[in-house]
């Protein structure tokens, strides 16, 4: 069994890499991101076993790269480049991150008076709506991230309530 394990684990290493370069090229590009998104997702982590496998298998030999300075650099850089992505994407508004959730947080943080007209309706029936739902006192300066903050509710449930029909 281990034989065959080790025997496949380089196969498997580049054929899984070969598939998440192209799809993380195609991602990248923005070239049909709905058949490429989920693909890339899963097969890169199951990239994960092949490699850890082949770290395992390798792993003297792998500690000889931390005798010269390029495995710490590489290693220390590649943190250092991704550390500063994540700090990007946490600081504010980018390239990152899902457009639709972009979206959505607008849609909370916009007042009732600008959200009716998107919904289709006018500004008195949106309030009206809410008043449905149970949301008493609302006004078209109000927010839904507001409303729901007030109420101890999750913006998502309030935004539920306003594009529902009663």
């Amino acid at each position: 069994m281990r034989d065959l394990l080790f025997r496949w684990t380089t196969p498997l290493t580049a054929g899984l890499f070969l598939v998440s370069t192209i799809s993380g090229v195609a991602l990248f590009f923005g070239w049909q991101s709905g058949l490429f998104h989920e693909m890339h997702e899963v097969l890169s982590m199951v990239l994960l076993a092949p490699v850890a496998v082949h770290l395992w298998r390798n792993w003297k030999p792998m500690l000889g790269y931390f005798r010269r300075a390029a495995m710490p650099l590489a290693l220390a850089g590649s943190l250092a480049a991704g550390g500063f992505f994540a700090a990007e994407a946490l600081s504010g508004p980018g390239r990152s991150g899902n457009p639709a959730m972009a979206m959505v947080a607008a849609v909370q943080n916009a007042p009732l008076s600008v959200v009716a007209p998107v919904l289709g309706l006018e500004e008195a029936a949106l309030i009206a709506r809410l008043e449905q739902a149970g949301i008493k006192g609302a006004a078209g300066s109000d927010t839904l991230s507001g409303l729901a903050a007030s109420r101890g509710e999750a913006p998502m449930a309030m935004m539920a309530k306003a594009v529902t029909a009663p």
